[in-house]
């Protein structure tokens, strides 16, 4: 058993490590925990498509915070430009997107990909996009369009389930065995449509089928008449960091065509932008 000394070195070490957690298994305020940050990030991530414009109340609401620690959040974020007010309600402004940019900039690589994935669209007449994995979600790092093809509206920074996503599965099969088991466990899948795999043997099967194969194609799992096909960026040690796709309606092209015709096209354009990745480090 330990003693009370070594207990509470242990202690010590979670707390300087940022490991340390509350009984509900929220981090503990320390040294490497600013509860007060990361409060405001709570207050930045509650406004979105469903909410928005929001009054002081309703901040409070979707980030659990009292009203007066939501609108000492809200004036700071006023003064420093990124809500502005109207009346009651409060809105983000564009300054928010310096935050998102930053990340974007810090990775010049989609800045030199881009164009690889207009000659893409322009050959295959289908659109495509670039994704990297954020838990158990696909967020979007670039999107060149061809025309409409999904209820939902995309565009960077945009969020999918990874489970049910061709950019999702390359990235998951792109994971170490251990930390896939983990994210699959966290993983609550929905049955969007009817074909959408929600078995987690069938899932964790399909996956493995991804990374023997290197690419994914996905009918119909996300939206009725979507089909998708991804492929991995890889850094030059050969670890998947990105997944790029083309995405069409499901009888446009026919699915023959598609590995005939558009899947050795998105294979040499994922080569060409894996070059430009290995070239950047």
């Amino acid at each position: 058993m330990k003693d009370a000394t070594q207990a509470s070195e242990e202690d010590a070490t979670q707390a300087s490590q940022g490991t340390a957690q509350t009984a509900s298994g929220q981090p503990r305020p320390g040294d490497s925990y600013v509860q007060s940050f990361a409060r405001g990030l709570a207050v930045l991530r509650s406004f979105g498509a469903e909410a928005p414009a929001q009054t002081l109340t309703e901040v409070a609401e979707r980030t659990s915070l009292t009203r007066a620690g939501a609108r000492r959040i809200l004036l700071t974020l006023l003064q420093l430009g990124y809500v502005a007010t109207e009346g009651r309600l409060f809105r983000l402004t564009p300054k928010v997107l310096e935050l998102g940019f930053a990340y974007l900039s810090s990775l010049p690589v989609w800045t030199q990909a881009q164009p690889v994935m207009e000659e893409l669209v322009e050959s295959l007449r289908q659109s495509c996009s670039a994704a990297v994995l954020d838990g158990t979600e696909i967020v979007y790092v670039l999107r060149v369009p061809a025309h409409k093809i999904m209820s939902i509206n995309l565009g960077i920074g945009s969020r999918l389930p990874a489970y049910c996503t061709s950019m999702g599965r390359v990235l998951l099969a792109g994971l170490p065995a251990a930390v896939l088991r983990e994210r699959l466990a966290n993983i609550s899948a929905s049955q969007l449509t009817p074909q959408t795999i929600v078995d987690l043997p069938r899932l964790q099967e399909a996956i493995e089928q991804v990374r023997i194969q290197g690419w994914s194609l996905v009918r119909e799992e996300l939206e009725p008449g979507l089909v998708s096909m991804a492929a991995p960026i890889v850094d030059r040690n050969g670890k998947v960091v990105a997944a790029i796709n083309i995405s069409g309606q499901v009888n446009n092209p026919s699915p023959a065509n598609l590995l005939e015709n558009c899947l050795p096209k998105l294979l040499a354009a994922a080569a060409r932008i894996n070059a430009l990745v290995a070239g950047s480090q």
